[in-house]
């Protein structure tokens, strides 16, 4: 992207609730498939503007969150939001070098940018004795997914059906526990506010803006119109 272009990009997905799809209920779920301790360190990585940090408090209440993404704007809306508890931390830095020793690493809809067993494989180093990962991760839902749906995916020419990301689990040496697809809930959760942005924004828009808000148009309809085809797969894994 040219600098207009992510100024354009961050210019519609400023003070957006969330980054992508998600719902507390995944959090709860994730939680539940692991033995974690009351008082469990927690990374949120690539937290964007911490729309999962209040789940993971409440899920696990004498836990830490230490919440990390490298976008500075995000970690400023997420500390606006819970400068006030103690019990998390906010940073502004790359979850590809994290750092620090946790019970549980949540990573919600941003593994790709590094790949799941990249991304696995480097953070092995910071999770304790029994800990686990649990992220997610596009993934086919049909074995003949649309030429749209398939269009729509191009970018990311890594994405495969739940067996290839417990594939991609096992490379890295863990163990997949359990996986949960994300409900259209959790989709909503992040397109509804988001086509709510594109209309505030949409009178006047110039290019670059105009062409970033068209291509979000375009992927929340390839959505509704493909959802039976592609979907967010949540996975717990644990290193074995």
């Amino acid at each position: 992207m040219t600098d207009n272009d992510m100024t354009a990009f961050f210019t519609l997905h400023r003070d957006l609730p969330r980054e992508g799809p998600g719902e507390p209920a995944d959090v709860v779920w994730a939680v539940a498939q692991a033995d974690l301790p009351a008082r469990a360190e927690i990374a949120d990585v690539a937290c964007g503007p911490g729309s999962d940090i209040g789940a993971l408090r409440a899920t696990l209440p004498q836990g830490h969150v230490t919440a990390l993404d490298k976008t500075a704007h995000f970690v400023d809306a997420a500390r606006g939001r819970f400068v006030a508890d103690a019990n998390v931390t906010l940073l502004c830095a790359d979850m590809a070098a994290i750092a620090n020793d946790y019970d549980l690493i949540w990573c919600a809809g941003a593994v790709y940018f590094l790949g799941v067993t990249e991304a696995l494989t480097r953070w092995r180093k910071s999770l304790r004795e029994g800990g686990v990962v649990a992220f997610s991760e596009p993934c086919w839902l049909t074995d003949t997914p649309s030429d749209a749906a398939r269009k729509h995916w191009d970018s990311y020419p890594a994405m495969s059906d739940g067996a290839g990301i417990a594939e991609r689990v096992e490379a890295a040496g863990y163990e997949v526990i359990a996986t949960r697809l994300l409900s259209d809930e959790a989709w909503e959760n992040y397109y509804t506010p988001l086509e709510a942005r594109i209309e505030r924004l949409r009178s006047g828009a110039e290019r670059p803006l105009a062409q970033v808000l068209d291509e979000a148009e375009a992927e929340i309809a390839c959505w509704r119109a493909h959802r039976d085809e592609f979907g967010y797969l949540l996975t717990v894994a644990r290193p074995v």
